[in-house]
């Protein structure tokens, strides 16, 4: 039974078959395939169909590499088929050419949206792959050009061997919970360059040798100037923009006191739950919830519904 995916990006159904594309004749193999699939991307877009349910354009394998030549990556299985994704680079878009009348490409965040979970988890999956290979194509140890491998998931160097991976940041997205008072109430901060009344939950990178708990606590404590006294994980989100893990906590905090520093916080607001409903209902006077696809949001939800620290 597959696990729950409570968050937009999570949930993707393919077998990512990591233990087969080491090899590259098996690889060569599966892009043969005639069930072999491409989705595709034009600069981090995935092309929707244009009519009807929204979903993914799939091509067949040999129509996305005359599309594509030379750029594709190798996703995993579907229900035993091979399933790819190419991704065309450059400032025309391919619907007004090769692509024309495929349908149409989208903005990541606005296809999420739009999109079945799976189709946005394989999407997102595709476009944070692409955006490592694209800034990561020089060898770190040494300088030289690296080139691909195992379909995509790794680079290798020519000249001293180096393999190197994708990388994935780790970021502490956490709804800060006060329970002094007549009744427990939760904190969201706003940045400036936010949309007018748009607020969320407070969120960081994990820095080096810290750990979870740890990176809440002094995230909370920079933004707001709180102390944390508890941590519970909720769930965790793949975030392709490029390539983050939001792992989404709901921590409690000693004090009321809360003060945005001013640099990435330009303000702060204390919700009762009645009052987290009603942002999440869209009815609140001044606050507009997080976006639908963010795990902020799933967040909020779960407190306004009981979750506790």
């Amino acid at each position: 039974m597959p696990l729950p995916a409570l968050n937009t990006f999570a949930g993707n159904p393919l077998d990512r078959a990591g233990d087969r594309r080491n090899d590259p004749d098996w690889l060569a193999g599966q892009a043969a395939d005639p069930q072999a699939l491409a989705l595709v991307l034009w600069e981090g877009r995935p092309l929707l169909e244009a009519a009807g349910e929204p979903r993914l354009v799939w091509l067949p394998m040999a129509h996305a590499r005359a599309v594509v030549p030379d750029r594709e990556l190798f996703l995993g299985l579907w229900k035993g088929a091979p399933v790819f994704a190419v991704e065309v680079e450059g400032s025309i878009d391919p619907t007004a050419g090769p692509l024309r009348g495929v349908g149409e490409f989208h903005e990541m965040r606005a296809a999420a949206a739009l999109l079945s979970g799976a189709d946005a988890a394989m999407a997102g999956a595709a476009k944070s792959l692409f955006d490592w290979r694209r800034r990561h194509g020089f060898c770190a140890a040494c300088g030289t050009m690296s080139e691909d491998a195992c379909g995509g998931w790794k680079r290798v160097c020519p000249a001293c061997s180096t393999e190197h991976f994708p990388r994935v940041d780790p970021v502490t997205i956490m709804l800060a919970v006060y329970r002094g008072g007549d009744e427990p109430r939760c904190l969201l901060g706003r940045q400036a360059s936010w949309p007018e009344g748009r607020m969320s939950a407070l969120a960081g990178f994990l820095e080096p040798g810290e750990t979870i708990e740890e990176g809440c606590a002094r995230e909370v404590e920079e933004e707001a100037g709180l102390t944390v006294t508890a941590v519970r994980y909720h769930s965790s989100q793949p975030w392709p923009f490029p390539s983050q893990l939001m792992i989404g906590l709901v921590c409690e905090v000693d004090s009321g006191d809360a003060r945005p520093d001013q640099t990435e916080l330009e303000a702060v607001a204390w919700l009762t739950r009645a009052e987290a409903a009603e942002v999440l209902a869209g009815t609140h006077a001044t606050i507009k919830a997080p976006p639908p696809v963010a795990i902020a949001r799933t967040l909020l939800q779960a407190w306004v519904e009981g979750f506790e620290v």
